[in-house]
């Protein structure tokens, strides 16, 4: 498969569940903007027949390769990031893992009585990456007792494994060149910005600016037939700045993306 077929499922899958992503584009569109995807970012188990190792192999066969290592010790988080060295034009992947292992006991059993239900050789192509969730809806009461320690285990324990962000990259826009711009542009539209830390999170002199919407929201049924509403994904917008090279950075920052992360957050 190639980078072209991958991110157009991606974005298929995305938008099924993040109607405000495609009604974002649209606005930029309507411009006359060129709406460009600087990256994607995924959530997963560690421990697991999905783990960030086995999915990185897809990564791979794709030409990607890994560039950096990032750790989120309050969110017990590791991830890492990759680029296509071979294609400049396409978009960075940004992949995190949950440590299954730094939850608690009660926790932990619960996601691996999820991680069990994952067949050993799940991850065989790249399309593992738009499968959503694995295993079965979690009771509610599981559901809130994750919810309790992390939010990105409640919200992966639901929505499963596929794609939580596209990013715009505003370096490419025709009519607007800076994120306070693009903000006041989404709020006057009625889109939420997430504004943890603040609506723009990092600075030029970090060399990456970033915000985001506030997830979307969708109706679910956990497994004892209780309902409910609850984040589904969200859309970024980054703004890339020039090193001392002169090359535009091509990294990530952990302290963006730790507020980032909480665009998905259920409170």
């Amino acid at each position: 498969m190639n980078t072209n077929e991958f991110f157009e499922n991606l974005w298929h899958d995305y938008i099924d569940i993040t109607p405000q992503a495609e009604n974002v584009r649209q606005l930029f569109l309507s411009r006359g903007d060129d709406v460009i995807n600087d990256h994607v970012a995924f959530r997963t188990f560690s421990d697991s027949p999905v783990c960030l190792a086995k999915l990185e192999i897809e990564l791979e066969k794709m030409g990607y390769v890994a560039y950096e290592n990032y750790r989120f010790e309050q969110k017990k988080l590791d991830a890492r990031s990759y680029y296509h060295p071979a294609d400049e034009n396409a978009p960075k992947i940004f992949l995190s893992e949950l440590q299954v292992g730094a939850l608690s006991e009660r926790a932990g059993a619960i996601i691996s009585g999820m991680t069990a239900q994952i067949s050993p050789d799940a991850v065989k192509d790249p399309s593992i990456f738009w499968q959503g969730r694995l295993w079965d809806m979690p009771t509610r009461q599981d559901y809130d007792r994750l919810l309790q320690e992390s939010e990105y285990a409640a919200w992966l324990s639901t929505i499963g494994l596929r794609v939580n962000h596209f990013t715009v990259d505003v370096n490419r826009l025709n009519s607007l060149d800076d994120l306070q711009a693009v903000n006041q542009l989404l709020k006057d539209n009625g889109f939420a910005i997430n504004s943890v830390g603040s609506e723009i999170k990092g600075s030029p002199e970090l060399f990456l600016e970033q915000s985001s919407t506030m997830a979307d929201k969708i109706d679910v049924e956990f497994r004892d037939g209780e309902k409910c509403t609850i984040p589904s994904c969200f859309y970024e917008f980054a703004k890339r700045h020039k090193t001392d090279s002169g090359e535009l950075f091509p990294g990530f920052i952990e302290g963006n993306a730790d507020k980032i992360f909480e665009s998905t957050h259920a409170r």
